[in-house]
């Protein structure tokens, strides 16, 4: 029974929502037509504004992937992280999610591919990528998108949730899973 209704839910959320937000406008009298050009019309300016941004931010990861330097990383950290518990296939996407969503998915999916999503390997990444996000590029576009150039304190706060993150996935994983 809720099982259904739940399905019922989720399938009616989105149309249920398209039909009640104009209408709720348009019994406010506002404008619904020219209210929706004008959001576009901002939001494709936002889009152009944050390109510049976002081709930056591509271009670090790519270099950084290309030059070796997220391999050289891993294995430097990898004696440390052994002994904490974490599997060396796993650093990878511990080191690339700050950076890129799409990218570690794609890391991610491999991961489940090759050990299963019900190995400690598979539930550890999917884990992983339920507790952190993506730092760099949240700062990119939303503080690009507003012209913010001084994040300083905005990057120190978001990598350190990301490792607080990524260090509860490794205890929760091995303590749960292993």
């Amino acid at each position: 029974m809720a099982l259904s209704l739940l399905d019922t839910v989720s399938r009616w959320a989105i149309p249920v929502l398209l039909l009640v937000i104009p209408l709720l406008g348009f019994l406010r009298k506002v404008p619904v037509y020219e209210a929706f050009v004008e959001g576009a019309e901002e939001g494709f300016a936002t889009a152009v504004k944050i390109i510049p941004f976002l081709v930056g931010m591509m271009v670090a990861i790519s270099v950084f992937r290309a030059s070796g330097a997220m391999e050289v990383l891993g294995q430097a950290l990898q004696p440390l992280t052994a002994r904490a518990g974490v599997p060396s296939e796993v650093l990878p996407l511990a080191i690339m999610r700050p950076l890129s969503g799409s990218g570690v998915l794609g890391m991610a999916t491999e991961l489940m591919k090759t050990y299963g999503p019900d190995s400690l390997i598979g539930r550890m990444a999917s884990v992983m990528q339920g507790t952190t996000d993506t730092t760099f590029f949240v700062l990119t576009v939303y503080f690009g998108s507003i012209g913010i150039k001084k994040y300083r304190y905005s990057v120190v706060t978001g990598l350190t949730a990301d490792i607080t993150g990524f260090i509860a996935s490794v205890y929760i994983c091995n303590l749960i899973f292993k």
